[in-house]
Order: C-alpha cells, then structure tokens, then sequence
C-alpha cells in the first residue's frame, strides 16, 4: 500500500480556524472577567466560557494527533494552544479565589482585568491575520506584548497598596489574585511570541 493511500485520505483539520476560535473564547472570558469586577456579570459565565475554552482545546489537539501533516509546526501549534488556554484559566482561578475568599472588587483589579481583556483582543487580530497576512499578525502580536509591562506597573502599584494594610487575611489573598493577573499578561506575551516566531518560519 502506497504512502498516499494511507495518508492521502485523512481529513484536513483548519488549525488556524481552531486556533481562533479558542483565542476568541479566550477573549470573552477576559470580557466576562472584566464584567464580573464591574459588578455586571456573574461567575458562573466565566467558568461557562472556559470549559467551552477547554472543549476547543481538546478538539485541536484530537486533530493535531490525527494529523499527519500540519500547515505549521505541531509543537508551535500545541504551544500556542497552551499559552491561550492559559489565560482564560487564571481568568476562571480569580472568579473562583475571589468567591472562596471573599475579596470584592477594586479599582487594580478593574485595571488589570481591562489589560488583560486588549491582550486578548490583539491576540485575537492576530490570528485573524496569521493565515494570510501573516506581517499583520505580527503588527497586532507585538501590540500584544506591550501589556506584559503594563501590567506589571499596574501589579507593582496594586502590591505597594496592598502591603500598607494591616489585614493579614486580605493581604495574602488579594496578592494571590493580584499574581493570576501578572501570569496571564506573561501568557499573552509567551503567546504572542510564539506567533512571531510562527511568521519567521513561513518566509
């Protein structure tokens, strides 16, 4: 039996169209976050999204094993994947830590949320430009890293508030959201990275 009799057959998965849809969801937890710290949503949406997230995953990475030949390189795609994935989870991590120890909202977490959610937004028209205008994606990937250091700046004032109080119990707790934050700029910026270096590879 020849090569392509085996191969020839198997269905052609679009992992760009993959990729942007779990990106897209990845955005509309950040939204839902942001509403929920505004007092306009609630957190079940947020755990909602991300198992929908999660669902996206798993289809990409059931047809990347099934794949035998990829556009681009499967461990950049998996990487990808996993860098995203990422940011919605810390999304769900802060809803959840937030519940269990019953911080409120505040004016850092309003800020960090809305970072966190034009990440997510330059990260989304990225991947709408990768497949065909891959110079653009990365246009809108290194918009995305800026907000690692924005973020931060904003973590670093957050943290000097934070230590000026004298609730042990808030502070400890508060700085633990405070860090769901930070990871996920570190996420956004790992994976915009990950595209550039997706660009660099198609030329």
């Amino acid at each position: 039996m020849s090569f392509w009799t085996i191969f020839g057959h198997k269905r052609k998965a679009d992992f760009f169209d993959l990729l942007l849809s779990q990106t897209e969801k990845t955005l509309k937890g950040c939204e839902a976050l942001t509403k929920f710290l505004q007092g306009q949503g609630d957190a079940e949406e947020v755990d909602q999204i991300e198992q929908e997230a999660d669902d996206i995953r798993r289809i990409l990475i059931d047809e990347l094993n099934q794949t035998f030949i990829t556009p681009i390189d499967r461990e950049d795609i998996f990487a990808l994947s996993r860098a995203i994935d990422d940011v919605v989870d810390h999304a769900k991590n802060t809803v959840k830590e937030m519940k269990v120890f019953e911080i409120e909202s505040n004016d850092h977490l309003c800020q960090m949320a809305s970072l966190l959610q034009n990440g997510a937004e330059q990260l989304v028209a990225s991947m709408r430009h990768l497949k065909k205008n891959p110079n653009v994606a990365v246009d809108y990937a290194l918009r995305a890293k800026r907000i690692e250091n924005r973020m931060n700046d904003n973590y670093l004032t957050a943290l000097k508030q934070l230590f000026s109080e004298q609730d042990t119990h808030l502070i400890f707790s508060l700085r633990e959201i405070y860090r769901h934050f930070n990871r996920s700029a570190d996420r956004v910026d790992e994976a915009a990275n990950i595209i550039s270096n997706i660009v660099v590879k198609m030329f």
